[in-house]
């Protein structure tokens, strides 16, 4: 007889509520579903406006974001931007796709964000910007990031795109950058299903990337181009979702939070099990995403306890792979030499488990408990 398949948790479960639904019905009612209309310019203000940004663009996804911001510092032809290499491969291939070339730097082993550290070591004549990209559930430690900057005459990029909601020592994150990206995708804070923005306090910045998302449209002569662009629009119906789910932004991290907060108390106890800090001395964490990290003491790495958990209906997703690691990169001849053994540590030990704002307290329980049986069986 067959064995029966345990019902999957999944590793991210949306909040969604009936105002969430109420809010996409009316726009559709109203007839407004493209990227034209009322909603998608309240979504820009409400979200730059709680950023403390003076502009922002919706965007069609937080890989749009990245491309349209870079694309819109103007830098020149292979400037130097520094990125870490534990992060999305969305990233490097922003920065490669506007002729500017990716520097990679190692993470932190407790935060695993990049640390001020490691950029400092990697700048050059040709540096001209470093993108800080906010892992997980804690912010980098920015006050002596934008020194760097200050100092070295550097603009910032911010990817903030998984910490919506996040402060740094009380400041919103993603309003430090010369240029801010933010994603809207189903695991976000923050959902539109898919979805991104832009936020800048530059004019000139926020005129070129709502030119850019829209196939280099100018406002003096319609069908008339200078650039080659995209389109990257965001439809009504998404920012009638996103809006609707912003409202409830605080709800959500509560229960992140508290999720977070049940995973250390119940997972503390196994040994050589490395999880993330509930704070840092400029930041709570948010959790939007459990990572845990396996010890030397485990006969298993990753991927096998992730195909194990899966057999007991649990999913989770691998942490990521690095970009010095990736096939697509090193067919070009890119980061061949490079070692970063932290993020090469965490891509092969790491992974997360089921924290989406949606999961139900059993299904956590039913996590913890597969999780020590398997963990146990290993040590």
């Amino acid at each position: 007889m067959k064995r029966r398949q345990p019902p999957i948790i999944p590793v991210s479960r949306p909040l969604l509520t009936p105002q969430d639904i109420q809010s996409v019905v009316k726009c559709l009612r109203a007839g407004w579903i493209s990227s034209e209309g009322p909603v998608v310019r309240r979504f820009e203000r409400e979200f730059s406006r709680y950023h403390g940004m003076k502009y922002g663009a919706a965007v069609a996804n937080g890989t749009a974001a990245l491309e349209l911001a870079v694309r819109a510092l103007k830098l020149p032809p292979r400037s130097e931007i520094i990125v870490p290499t534990f992060t999305i491969i969305s990233c490097v291939l922003a920065i490669l796709r506007a002729g500017q070339t990716p520097v990679l730097v190692d993470c932190d082993s407790k935060t695993w964000n990049a640390s001020p550290e490691n950029i400092q070591q990697k700048l050059t004549p040709r540096t001209r910007a470093i993108m800080c990209v906010h892992i997980y559930s804690l912010p980098l430690e920015m006050d002596a990031i934008m020194r760097i900057a200050k100092r070295n005459g550097l603009l910032v990029i911010e990817d903030n795109a998984e910490l919506i909601g996040q402060t740094y020592k009380g400041r919103r994150v993603g309003s430090f950058g010369d240029v801010s990206c933010f994603s809207f995708y189903a695991n976000k804070h923050v959902t539109c299903g898919e979805g991104g923005m832009v936020l800048t306090n530059r004019k000139i910045v926020y005129e070129k990337v709502c030119s850019l998302r829209n196939l280099g449209f100018i406002k003096r002569k319609r069908f008339y181009h200078f650039d080659e662009a995209w389109n990257f629009r965001l439809t009504s119906l998404q920012a009638a979702l996103g809006l609707s789910q912003f409202k409830n932004l605080k709800k959500h991290l509560a229960k992140k939070r508290k999720i977070g907060a049940f995973y250390t108390r119940a997972l503390q106890d196994l040994p050589d099990l490395v999880l993330p800090p509930a704070a840092t001395r400029y930041a709570r964490n948010i959790y939007w995403v459990y990572g845990i990290v396996l010890g030397k003491s485990y006969r298993l790495d990753a991927r096998r306890l992730a195909f194990l958990l899966r057999e007991k209906g649990v999913e989770t997703r691998p942490f990521f792979w690095p970009m010095h690691l990736q096939p697509v990169f090193r067919a070009r001849g890119l980061f061949l030499k490079e070692r970063h053994p932290v993020s090469e540590k965490l891509a092969r030990r790491g992974l997360y488990l089921p924290c989406g704002a949606g999961t139900k307290p059993e299904e956590l329980k039913r996590v913890v408990k597969n999780l020590k049986i398997i963990l146990k069986k290993h040590l």
